[in-house]
């Protein structure tokens, strides 16, 4: 009987990284929960774990912390034995928008941290695991999957730290790619578009006039199912030629039209 396949969701305690879990879930994924804290949004992640029957651990960590990647990578893998999928979900936007020409060091090294040494450290840790592992025959496919964001080709110039930290993602997605395919590891990354989450709820008026008014030409929020539902399909191998490829989930807000 084969066995069930197992991913870690960074970041999964609410929003996208949530609607990651859930979609993995109902394709049959065990799924170790990453986020800083627990709390009732953790418990409210599991529950909808279980409610697709499958089995989940929760287990706190900083993607930012990169001199503690190693313990955390070896309790995740001991959860269920294995890791087939890591998504890389975890992220952080800026405190406070503004002018370009006032980005702080401080500012810049908290939000590259998290987002862009910590995910690339944190793969890289993962990484060296998967290739480590005797894999058997029918063992699921492996894949790490990294959410960017629409603006790693659309400029926030209010919030320069952000963009410049996806845009890093980019390319260590196509990285990683070219270093694991013989090792069967297939790697994509994921650019949401706008997506209903709490970190876009400040911006809510904003962006609702926005899309309501052809910003996007599927007038519609993102949800994080549609995000979930993209990175279930890759972990599901069901593009079995790709790899290395940025997957644009946002209603077409990436088309330029004259």
């Amino acid at each position: 009987m084969r066995r069930p396949p197992v991913a870690l969701v960074t970041g999964a305690r609410r929003g996208i990284g949530r609607g990651i879990a859930l979609a993995l879930a109902g394709r049959g994924f065990d799924i170790v929960v990453n986020d800083v804290v627990e709390d009732a949004a953790v418990a409210e992640t599991l529950a909808g774990i279980a409610a697709h029957g499958r089995r989940a651990a929760f287990i706190a960590h900083d993607v930012a912390d990169v001199a503690g990647h190693v313990g955390f990578v070896d309790q995740c893998f001991a959860a269920f034995a294995t890791i087939d999928c890591l998504v890389n979900n975890a992220g952080v936007s800026v405190k406070v928008r503004g002018d370009l020409l006032d980005v702080t060091p401080q500012s810049f090294d908290r939000v590259l941290g998290v987002n862009l040494r910590g995910t690339f450290f944190l793969t890289q840790a993962v990484a060296r695991r998967m290739v480590a592992e005797t894999r058997g025959t029918g063992d699921p496919p492996r894949s790490i999957v990294t959410i960017s964001s629409a603006n790693v080709r659309t400029l926030g110039p209010n919030r320069a730290e952000y963009c410049i930290s996806k845009t890093g993602l980019a390319m260590t997605n196509q990285l990683f790619a070219h270093r694991l395919a013989e090792h069967d590891i297939m790697c994509y990354e994921i650019r949401p578009g706008i997506i209903r989450t709490d970190m876009t709820a400040g911006a809510f008026d904003r962006y609702d006039g926005l899309i309501r008014d052809g910003l996007t030409p599927v007038r519609r929020w993102g949800e994080p199912l549609d995000v979930g539902n993209t990175v279930a399909a890759l972990a599901q191998r069901l593009l079995p030629f790709n790899t290395g490829d940025a997957f644009n989930v946002d209603g077409g807000l990436h088309m330029k039209v004259l």
